[in-house]
């Protein structure tokens, strides 16, 4: 986590200077660091800028050995105070009504010390590719020194949540997600950084998995952004997550290993892919 919030620094730090001048931003790479992720990224691979927006910039890059990409969005919303956009994104209850993907989104087990969470989550897909299944950890911390907040997931094994037939079991799957006040968690505006990869199972060609992707990335977090305005001006209850400051610790579970496509699926067409 302290790594999330220097990268989350040193984007900003970048964004401002280029903001103004209209040269193109790339992400800063990161120091080779001692641990291990599930899917190790060649650190020479460039990135490459997908979308730019004023407030909303992607980028992706080609994960070492494989057909995928991790991708990566720095943004920034005006209108929801920090701590709401936070609490939406953790309250699962509340993400079943307003993400009508969602087939099944359940707390499997929680670590009432330190707040970390295993979920299983079912999403459809884009007809004709079947439901996807994912079973992960969560965590997250508020830093209220740093006046940062962030929120890791990753894809795990757990004994209770067994594969379905009726679903693809995602086994690859990482998403870090840091957000920066402008001011303090209850006022209006902040910047977010999101850094995120998986490995859907499907045998659709590269671009088109990419497209779906980065079309679908957007989607989903102005979808969240919506979800938290309505919370808002609707006075709507949302858990407060960050009264609870849990504590940092390790992993919950046995990381998952990858698993080759068991379904066979049909062509790429217009489609869009969530995120937890």
């Amino acid at each position: 986590m302290p790594r999330s919030i220097d990268e989350m620094k040193r984007i900003e730090e970048i964004s401002s200077v280029f903001r103004s001048s209209g040269v193109e931003c790339h992400p800063p790479e990161l120091k080779p660091q001692k641990e291990e992720t599930s899917d190790k990224v060649t650190k020479d691979q460039p990135w490459e800028m997908v979308m730019d927006k004023k407030h909303f910039k992607l980028w992706r890059r080609l994960i070492s050995g494989t057909h995928l990409y991790q991708y990566r969005v720095f943004g920034t919303y005006t209108d929801v105070t920090p701590r709401q956009f936070f609490n939406v994104q953790l309250d699962t209850e509340y993400r079943k009504k307003w993400d009508a993907l969602v087939i099944k989104l359940e707390v499997i087990e929680r670590d009432v010390l330190s707040g970390s969470e295993v979920l299983h989550w079912v999403t459809h897909f884009p007809y004709p590719m079947y439901s996807r299944d994912y079973v992960y950890v969560r965590r997250y911390s508020v830093d209220q020194e740093n006046n940062v907040m962030v929120l890791v997931s990753r894809a795990v094994e757990h004994p209770n949540v067994p594969e379905s037939p009726e679903f693809v079991r995602v086994r690859s799957y990482e998403s870090q997600m840091v957000i920066r006040p402008h001011k303090s968690f209850d006022e209006n505006g902040f910047d977010y950084l999101l850094t995120y990869s998986d490995n859907p199972q499907t045998v659709f060609p590269r671009y088109c998995v990419s497209w779906m992707v980065s079309s679908g990335m957007p989607d989903f977090l102005e979808k969240l952004h919506m979800a938290t305005l309505k919370a808002k001006n609707m006075e709507i209850k949302v858990k407060d997550y960050i009264s609870t400051k849990p504590l940092d610790v390790g992993s919950d579970a046995k990381t998952a290993t990858q698993t080759p496509d068991r379904k066979s699926e049909g062509s790429c067409g217009p489609a869009r892919i969530e995120y937890a």
